[in-house]
């Protein structure tokens, strides 16, 4: 119920004309625009693996049209052991009132396949979105990854791992024509918006920041062949000049992603010239945040992606 009635506080506030803002209204206008959607498409199927349909859900905002629109691939969390696209779909509201429309993703979890199976999964994701641009107006030059956690991880692997790694070669395999060559469809991500997300794998699995969640997605994985995956899925370790702008949120206080994780990032990206922004929150937690706390981080994120030309100025 908090983390509901924070989604609640950061919707109202951007939504409430002058008028809708006064102290009768309960929030109804609010609720109806919300409601007020061109439409969803629920349960494609992007990919197939370890016996499964793996499915995503477009969330189209209102005045569809023709004109392509920027497009928001969201990862959830759940330490890449647990977590659904559904029961975080609220997640999606404030990107549709940005003007986003929103591609909500399952992958799969470790009780189905063992890392990197997340990886490929997302991956393939980004390029279902490069094969369907025309069908549901994505403009290709504007997509954004997002997510939280095991999401944050998701959203900047996507980003970051250059189109020719081998991590995309599951995508091939599920390529519907048979004929060749096969194309990498996947579109270059514009930017990045990490809630809390994973930075360094490798830390995860031994020492002082050693997360059981980490160890689950690795499984019995032997050593070397073990540390040699967690360095290639950790997006610390992709960082590159002319790789796509970041905007990361982490509370300082983060018990299960260590705060360490957000600031190491920073320092690579700072290094390597990539434009980035850091945004703390201070005492926060691993989520959780206060409505405004919420509200700052999305208003300082549009912001940012602003600056980028990719969500339109204001009016």
């Amino acid at each position: 119920m908090r983390a509901l009635s924070s989604r609640l506080a950061l919707l109202v506030l951007p939504l409430a004309c002058t008028g809708a803002a006064k102290a009768a209204d309960d929030g109804l206008r609010a609720a109806v625009l919300l409601d007020h959607l061109h439409g969803i498409d629920a349960g494609v199927t992007y990919l197939k693996a370890s016996g499964q349909e793996l499915k995503l859900d477009v969330l189209l905002p209102d005045e569809p049209g023709t004109k392509p629109r920027p497009v928001v691939l969201r990862f959830h969390g759940g330490g890449w052991v647990a977590g659904s696209r559904e029961s975080s779909a609220l997640s999606a509201l404030p990107w549709m009132q940005m003007g986003f429309t929103v591609v909500n993703v399952s992958y799969r979890l470790a009780n189905t396949a063992l890392a990197p199976a997340a990886v490929e999964d997302t991956l393939c994701a980004l390029q279902w979105v490069g094969r369907n641009a025309k069908k549901y107006h994505f403009d290709l030059e504007r997509v954004v990854t997002t997510g939280n956690s095991a999401g944050g991880h998701l959203a900047l692997a996507t980003a970051m791992l250059p189109a020719d790694s081998p991590f995309t070669h599951q995508c091939a395999a599920n390529e519907p024509a048979w004929s060749g060559p096969y194309r990498n469809a996947a579109p270059k991500v514009a930017a990045v918006v990490n809630w809390f997300g994973i930075t360094d794998v490798a830390d995860m699995l031994q020492g002082p920041n050693q997360r059981s969640y980490a160890v689950a997605w690795f499984g019995s994985m032997p050593g070397p062949g073990r540390e040699q995956l967690a360095h290639a899925v950790s997006p610390l370790n992709q960082v590159r000049a002319g790789g796509p702008p970041v905007f990361t949120i982490h509370g300082d206080a983060d018990p299960m992603v260590p705060y360490a994780h957000a600031l190491r990032l920073k320092a690579a990206l700072d290094k390597a010239g990539v434009r980035n922004v850091l945004h703390t929150i201070p005492g926060g937690g691993h989520g959780g945040f206060t409505g405004e706390q919420q509200l700052g981080a999305f208003e300082a994120a549009r912001s940012f992606l602003r600056g980028l030309g990719i969500v339109p100025a204001q009016p």
